[in-house]
């Protein structure tokens, strides 16, 4: 059973989240876009949210600034947070830019406001569930879709249901985060999203 709970947190691991909501919004987007950007953005997507953050991850590990990559104490989560706040920047600015996928690029922008809140809780000692943030968020963001395109996505909201909640399950039996994080992680991810619908919706 822990074996199980923990392969879910892997699998449902923050950096993977928000490139998941890139390819749904891909996959259920009405408009035209050409396959080419399509691929081309997902590409560049991967490298700058997965790849580049698990080298960053391996830098900081030989460097000793940290022990794990589920970032266990609030001083490991500071380094890492700090440039995963950058690369977002980045992907705001090159990848996914207001003229070209406003959807996408607020959602961006909502997971900007997430990494830094999360940074600033780091700073003050408390620990808010990164995996919660992320999945609350990319959650928030599909109900968002389902009412912009009008689009019947119910089974995948159930889905994504039952995902947050074995996550948050997870994240409890392996002792990493208490309920107060988690419900904390929750917020952390959700209210950035709803706060930026009214600017895409």
């Amino acid at each position: 059973m822990n074996h199980i709970l923990r392969s879910i947190s892997f699998v449902f691991h923050p950096l993977l989240m928000p490139l998941l909501g890139v390819i749904f919004y891909f996959s259920k987007s009405p408009r035209y876009i050409p396959i080419e950007i399509i691929w081309a953005k997902l590409i560049s997507l991967f490298i700058l949210t997965v790849i580049l953050p698990v080298l960053l991850y391996f830098l900081l590990k030989t460097l000793g600034k940290v022990k794990s990559i589920y970032l266990e104490t609030t001083t490991e989560r500071i380094l890492p947070l700090t440039l995963n706040c950058l690369v977002v920047i980045i992907v705001i600015q090159r990848i996914l830019t207001p003229t070209q996928i406003i959807e996408l690029y607020y959602f961006f922008i909502g997971i900007l406001i997430s990494s830094m809140a999360c940074l600033i809780l780091a700073f003050f000692k408390f620990k808010a569930s990164i995996h919660m943030i992320a999945v609350s968020g990319v959650f928030m963001f599909f109900i968002a879709l389902s009412i912009h395109f009008s689009i019947n996505i119910n089974g995948t909201l159930a889905l994504m249901s039952i995902i947050t909640g074995s996550v948050a399950t997870s994240r409890l039996h392996v002792k990493a985060h208490t309920y107060k994080e988690l419900i904390t992680g929750i917020f952390v991810g959700v209210i950035p999203q709803i706060i930026l619908i009214p600017n895409w919706l």
